[in-house]
């Protein structure tokens, strides 16, 4: 942030923090912005102008965005709202990969948590400004992250549960939020805010999560995200993946992925990205045949597996829907 205000802000910082924003543009004109981006064309413009190194792919563009599945689903529970008395209600925050990637970690979410016999709401709000962040737009941050609070308090301050799958969106509640917008409706917000393994974990801790599981052997290797290792913890996820009683779990002993959101998309970062990732992530997954299912929690560890190792990985709650009786 010091350093744009001197020296004014890159096309590509400018990018990468409002990848919300594109997103929701780009994805009007899927499956054709997929195939921009991907050609050959389009990998030399997005190296020579943008800076993203040639190797990479964007994470897919759907046109049937997750909003759009659950606002034209054919069962749509009543929401809840402030004030209800419905215990039961729970608000699923839908970050940008979410609604416009990856619209099936949403899906399952969702299935889930109605199977647990809870009501949900989708936040459908901004971007949670952390992409902002690690570029070093603050002031904009604070602008998304105030909007956010605003809308999302009444419900937290009903003890109404924020919940969500991605952990940088969902942790920057938790651990910027207070110190950017310094108020109690922040501190608020971010005691009432949960991941979804952390969530369905601590229910079943209380007795509290009415769902049942089949009993199918599957292995499973879970590599857990910098952001959920550095303020939560991987204990949640790997007891919510051994809910079914049939899941041999086994957690990856690594660092980082290499990704670290735009860092390993960026030329000059390439190589280091992938040097992090040949460290002890690909050699773990490559270990394991193709009876194993590959689990993560973060979206740049998805596409850096997948890009390093060519195996397919799924989001921790993916996983769960399937197992579900």
């Amino acid at each position: 942030d010091q350093y744009h205000k001197v020296n004014g802000i890159s096309l590509r910082a400018r990018i990468f923090a409002n990848i919300n924003r594109l997103s929701r543009i780009n994805a009007r004109f899927a499956p054709f912005s997929n195939w921009a981006s991907g050609n050959v064309l389009g990998k030399i413009f997005l190296h020579r102008i943008l800076g993203i190194h040639a190797s990479r792919s964007l994470p897919p563009l759907v046109r049937r965005t997750f909003p759009h599945w659950f606002k034209s689903r054919r069962k749509n529970p009543p929401a809840g709202r402030p004030g209800a008395q419905n215990t039961k209600t729970v608000v699923l925050f839908n970050d940008t990969f979410m609604n416009y990637n990856y619209p099936q970690v949403g899906i399952a979410a969702v299935e889930l948590l109605e199977r647990a016999g809870f009501n949900v709401v989708l936040a459908n709000s901004v971007c949670c400004g952390r992409p902002m962040l690690s570029k070093g737009l603050v002031d904009r941050a604070k602008i998304n992250a105030r909007q956010i609070v605003d809308q999302l308090y009444p419900y937290a301050v009903e003890g109404i549960p924020i919940v969500g799958c991605e952990p940088s969106c969902l942790l920057t509640f938790r651990d910027e939020y207070p110190d950017l917008l310094q108020d109690d409706k922040s501190r608020v917000l971010a005691g009432q805010s949960y991941l979804i393994d952390e969530f369905l974990h601590e229910l079943d801790s209380k007795g509290d999560l009415s769902v049942e599981f089949d009993d199918v052997k599957r292995n499973i290797l879970f590599h857990g995200h910098c952001h959920q290792k550095t303020l939560v913890g991987t204990r949640h996820s790997v007891a919510a993946l051994q809910l079914p009683t049939g899941h041999v779990v086994e957690e990856v002993r690594s660092g980082c992925c290499g990704m670290a959101g735009s860092f390993g998309y960026e030329k000059e970062h390439y190589k280091v990205s992938m040097d992090i990732g040949r460290q002890q992530l690909f050699p773990a997954v490559e270990s394991k045949d193709e009876q194993w299912e590959i689990a993560v929690m973060g979206v740049s560890c998805r596409q850096q597996i997948e890009h390093g190792t060519g195996r397919k990985a799924r989001h921790l709650v993916e996983i769960l829907r399937d197992a579900l009786r």
